[in-house]
């Protein structure tokens, strides 16, 4: 395939994994969030205090004052490239929220009112399981930020800030977001008793809504990072022997379709030359290349350790200047 057919397909995947984290990103908020008064931090934790305050105007709508403001400064301060990404996701995640808000309550006034009991004709009322709501929601919404995060994009809000943090304070992405949407959640506490915590009975007090706000932020923290930089359970493998490897060496290129590194070596005390291969493989293949070490020496020395960040053919691409790195 020609090169600039490549990088147009590559391009066009891109947009497609924005839209679609955009779109998970709407889901999670309108099905597991928003209905609970829950607020996970960020623009549209803020969008839903705001709209307890003022019910007729939407979440998503709120998001856009925010997020408006907050698009200027990623252009400014994070570039033009990442910016133009960042207007489309964070333009269109409140749209589809917006949106899908309209198609999933009855009404006006379920919707103004975000009515957990006339969600979906009420088959999506979870408001006896606000645990289970939480969990699924910042899981959702963590799956679809790490989407659109891992485009070189962000959604706004405390993306952006989180991304400046990264760049000027050097503190990791995931741990940015984290700080900036405790503020929110104090926010929420401070200004405003949420809906469906103030019960009338006193049975769950609004202010315990705040402890799952806080849950939902670290799932989601934890979950964007996941999805982001993978499980990180690639290992590294050190292999000395003073015998031939050739066995090992057609396991590893033809078997395991990988390269490797052979450095000559030698024993500090006996002096005898040894070989030692260098290789990086996944979990899963670790014990295939143990097995393999033992057939063909099994008095080979073998260290087997984590390996943190793999770059190069067949592994990740080394960043750019200046790309996010959230870990």
């Amino acid at each position: 395939m020609p090169t600039n057919m490549k990088t147009m397909r590559r391009t066009i995947v891109s947009w497609m994994n924005i839209f679609l984290g955009c779109t998970i990103m709407a889901v999670g908020f309108v099905f597991f969030i928003n209905p609970y008064n829950i607020v996970p931090g960020g623009v549209y934790g803020a969008s839903i205090v705001l709209h307890n305050l003022f019910p007729s105007v939407q979440v998503g709508t709120f998001g856009y004052m925010f997020d408006i403001p907050l698009l200027i400064i990623s252009v400014l301060v994070l570039g033009a490239k990442l910016g133009g990404r960042t207007i489309a996701a964070a333009l269109s995640t409140p749209f589809i929220m917006n949106a899908l808000s309209w198609l999933v309550y009855p009404n006006a006034e379920a919707l103004e009112a975000l009515d957990a009991s006339q969600l979906m004709g009420g088959t999506m009322d979870m408001t006896h399981h606000l645990m289970l709501t939480t969990l699924m929601g910042s899981v959702v919404i963590g799956i679809g930020q790490g989407m659109v995060v891992r485009q070189q994009a962000t959604t706004g809000g405390s993306d952006i800030v989180a991304m400046i943090l990264q760049k000027y304070a050097h503190i990791k992405f995931s741990t940015g977001i984290l700080l900036v949407d405790a503020l929110v959640v104090a926010f929420g506490l401070v200004v405003i008793g949420f809906g469906i915590g103030a019960t009338d009975d006193g049975a769950q007090p609004s202010w315990h809504l705040s402890f799952y706000s806080l849950i939902a932020i670290y799932v989601c923290s934890r979950v964007l990072a996941r999805v982001i930089n993978g499980a990180k359970n690639d290992k590294l493998l050190f292999v000395i022997s003073d015998k031939n490897l050739q066995e090992l060496h057609r396991y590893i290129l033809q078997d395991l379709d990988r390269t490797a590194t052979c450095i000559k070596s030698s024993g500090l005390y006996s002096k005898a030359e040894k070989e030692m291969v260098f290789l990086v493989v996944s979990y899963k293949e670790v014990t295939g290349v143990k097995q393999t070490i033992k057939e063909v020496d099994p008095h080979a020395f073998v260290v087997v350790t984590d390996a943190y960040d793999t770059y190069g053919e067949g592994w990740k691409q080394l960043p750019d200047k200046g790309e996010v790195q959230p870990e």
